[in-house]
């Protein structure tokens, strides 16, 4: 009996090693590497590397304008997501009723999600510049042009409506799968008793679709924290710093500043604040089921 659970143990380990050395080498060591440069000094300018222990975070802890990109990052995480969230799920409940060409408008929602990140930033640069096509659109309706992003007040919002478009029908497909997984005899038994549809989707259809939204919601934080590409290749972190967030301020840091120890103690707290909100989200998740 011990030889036979030795015999499996080794064939699951043979299988999974191709997934543990990718994960090793994309994720544990490069963190591991992150850490310990975040405790030095190390100048891209001249190449110079020194220990400087604790300096770095003391530094970013101490200067306001970090701050001011965890502020950004939070509010934009907060009101980003879960409305992605909600449109995915209603893109999926509108999608899952029986209309003519529900294939193709699925597919349709699907197609910017299988457009690369920086594709989808540059085209929504050219629709968003003050002679694109948004602005076309609104003085076509008699409404006055807008600075998408060139507005303090319009860029962030510009930067949302783009990851958006962007990640809508890749999520829509986790909701979609969750609604696809709901007894249709329950759906009828409910029917049956006289709820209509508005009943049966807040007494049924949203409580056992709660899990898939729970994991959207997860992926979607991690994803929005990770946001890079359009703020680089659209604003820059501006007007004003209002769109300054984390990730573009770590590789400010890091490789226009010149200062890689700066940049990777920024990248460690990043890893914290994703681990805290992470754990409580699933902590949630658990709690609710």
């Amino acid at each position: 009996m011990m030889a036979r659970r030795t015999k499996h143990l080794l064939v699951a380990l043979g299988m999974l090693a191709p997934a543990l050395v990718v994960l090793v080498t994309m994720r544990v060591v490069p963190m591991v590497g992150a850490v310990a440069q975040s405790l030095q000094h190390i100048s891209l300018a001249t190449g110079e590397t020194t220990f400087s222990g604790l300096d770095n975070y003391i530094y970013l802890f101490t200067e306001p304008g970090f701050y001011s990109v965890l502020t950004v990052t939070l509010l934009f995480n907060l009101v980003l997501n879960p409305v992605i969230v909600v449109i995915a799920t209603a893109v999926a409940l509108l999608l899952a009723q029986t209309i003519p060409l529900a294939g193709l408008w699925r597919s349709l929602v699907f197609v910017p999600a299988a457009v690369p990140g920086p594709v989808v930033a540059l085209i929504w640069s050219v629709t968003l510049q003050p002679d694109g096509l948004a602005n076309a659109l609104l003085e076509a309706v008699g409404l006055p042009p807008q600075p998408f992003l060139t507005s303090s007040g319009q860029a962030a919002f510009s930067i949302g409506l783009m990851v958006t478009w962007g990640a809508l029908g890749y999520w829509m497909v986790f909701i979609t799968a969750g609604l696809k997984d709901i007894p249709e005899s329950l759906l009828e038994a409910a029917a049956l008793d006289g709820a209509g549809w508005w009943r049966r989707l807040f007494s049924i259809v949203l409580p056992l679709v709660r899990r898939p939204m729970a994991f959207v919601l997860i992926a979607c934080t991690v994803g929005s924290f990770l946001l890079f590409a359009p703020v680089q290749l659209l604003t820059q972190g501006g007007p004003n710093g209002s769109t300054n967030l984390i990730m573009f301020d770590i590789y400010n840091r890091a490789y226009l500043l010149g200062d890689l120890g700066v940049g990777q103690a920024e990248v460690v707290v990043l890893m914290a604040i994703l681990s805290v909100i992470v754990a409580v989200q699933f902590r949630l998740m658990r709690e609710e089921s």
